[in-house]
């Protein structure tokens, strides 16, 4: 990456946290007042935050950087597809939708850069339990905690701190889908020696690998691009991977398939050995 590149993906991180930060302040008032939920046609549910939430996070990009494309959940279902080329954003701005319907929390914002088929930036927002994580330069992430379900609105109020995954030991740490599991994911955590499974919402999986506390999360069941660029940039500048279960490089921009990702296992360092097969 040229300097002048990793000039910009530090200008666009930094620039974005406050629209971030606007837009978790608008699901929480929406997360207080009540939630009137709606079925989009795949039968998935969304809300009024959903969609106040992007209109912000839009906003913010096109202000930012009016060059590049962004790929937006609410936006994609409403038939606004724009074209992509070698760079374009990926955009959810309510992950974790069931878990903010049923008061559990655990929802995020996310947007995330994408060049060349690889996230190389990535901001993550749990405005409900105060958590911020944010790939602030090229190679490194950072979390800033904050006053749980607070109307922060400026990145001035953040104090940042690196963050890093940790060598696992002998038996693991495992995070999966509290609303989706699979028979397939339970047969994969299988063949390893798991010590402790936390179930939980959102990209927020990704983030618990990356800041140290878990070392595995499988996902065998379909999920959409924006779904999991935010927190695959975020743990990958951590130190960590993300993977098909047999092993090989996740690509972003899957115009033609819908933008649905395949099979995937977010990974610590180093990659752990099955305990059996």
């Amino acid at each position: 990456m040229t300097t002048s590149g990793r000039s910009r993906l530090v200008e666009i991180a930094n620039r974005l946290i406050d629209p971030v930060l606007k837009a978790g302040a608008v699901e929480m008032q929406h997360y207080e007042a009540g939630v009137d939920v709606e079925a989009k046609a795949d039968a998935s549910p969304v809300t009024a935050a959903d969609r106040d939430a992007e209109a912000i996070l839009l906003a913010a990009l096109e202000e930012i950087a009016p060059d590049i494309p962004v790929i937006a959940e609410e936006s994609v279902s409403e038939g606004r597809v724009p074209k992509i080329g070698r760079s374009f954003f990926l955009v959810d701005p309510l992950d974790g939708t069931k878990e903010f319907i049923n008061k559990r929390g655990e929802f995020t914002v996310n947007v995330a850069l994408i060049e060349d088929g690889a996230p190389v930036l990535g901001i993550v927002y749990a405005p409900a339990i105060g958590e911020l994580y944010a790939t602030l330069e090229p190679g490194a992430s950072f979390v800033a905690h904050l006053v749980p379900g607070s109307a922060v609105r400026r990145s001035a109020d953040c104090a940042f701190r690196r963050i890093n995954v940790r060598v696992p030991g002998d038996r693991l740490t495992a995070v999966a889908s509290r609303s989706h599991k699979s028979a397939e994911t339970e047969a994969f955590l299988g063949r390893y020696s798991i010590a402790e499974r936390r179930d939980s919402g959102s990209s927020l999986k990704f983030c618990a690998i990356a800041r140290g506390d878990a070392d595995i999360y499988p996902r065998l069941a379909p999920t959409m691009e924006w779904d999991i660029a935010a927190g695959h940039a975020v743990l990958v500048a951590a130190g960590g991977a993300v993977t098909t279960p047999e092993g090989a490089g996740i690509r972003y921009g899957k115009a033609e398939a819908g933008f649905r990702n395949g099979h995937f296992v977010a990974w610590g360092a180093p990659r752990p050995i099955p305990a059996r097969v």
